[in-house]
């Protein structure tokens, strides 16, 4: 009875996330599907839809939007309709929640050798963050509040998209070589990521 408990739990283990990724995306595609749908029937000919036309076509939607962000102009009118709804009341919070989950999860807001590793005062313990602020510029609100040598740094918690900015010493930090996106996914699964150690020098 044990060996059938234990090969159960580790069947759902290795089968829920693959049943729940896929029911997401089947969700989203279909979402996408039949929401676009109707329209590219109204413009197009018939005999030229097919079905799948509306994925491919926000796909090249969203390539187009992204690389004409590039410039000025369009990235200010993309980035319009999420500041209108920032200003709304009840829209401002689901729309802000979401757009912070996804910032953290990517780890786009993070710079390239953010990542640190932060000692724990009168211990040996040390917590993985990613650095977000610098002390000493004096036009950034959170860095005038923090002294030269000291540094703002974000620490994730496990399983969760929330975290803790602390303010430290520089010295009670050092520098790893892992990418923000990388430690995210680390710390967030609780140290059982898929983040691979970076190559020996030879």
């Amino acid at each position: 009875m044990n060996i059938f408990v234990k090969s159960l739990l580790k069947g759902l283990v290795i089968i829920l996330p693959l049943v729940i990724t896929i029911e997401i995306l089947r969700w989203l595609l279909h979402t996408i599907e039949s929401s676009l749908a109707p329209l590219f029937k109204m413009v197009l000919p018939g005999e030229w839809y097919f079905p799948g036309l509306a994925i491919v076509g926000f796909l090249l939607v969203c390539v187009a939007v992204g690389f004409s962000s590039r410039w000025r102009s369009l990235n200010w009118l993309w980035q319009l309709p999420g500041k209108t709804l920032m200003k709304l009341p009840g829209t401002k919070q689901i729309y802000g929640m979401l757009q912070d989950i996804i910032d953290v999860m990517s780890g786009k807001n993070f710079k390239d050798g953010s990542v640190v590793l932060v000692k724990l005062p009168s211990s040996e313990i040390e917590m993985i963050g990613i650095v977000t602020k610098q002390g000493g510029q004096a036009d950034d609100r959170m860095s005038s509040l923090m002294q030269e040598e000291q540094l703002a740094v974000f620490l994730p918690m496990a399983y969760n998209v929330g975290g803790y900015t602390i303010i430290v010493p520089r010295s009670c930090t050092r520098k790893i070589d892992m990418k923000p996106a990388e430690a995210l996914q680390l710390v967030l699964s609780g140290g059982i990521g898929s983040a691979k150690a970076p190559p020996k020098p030879d």
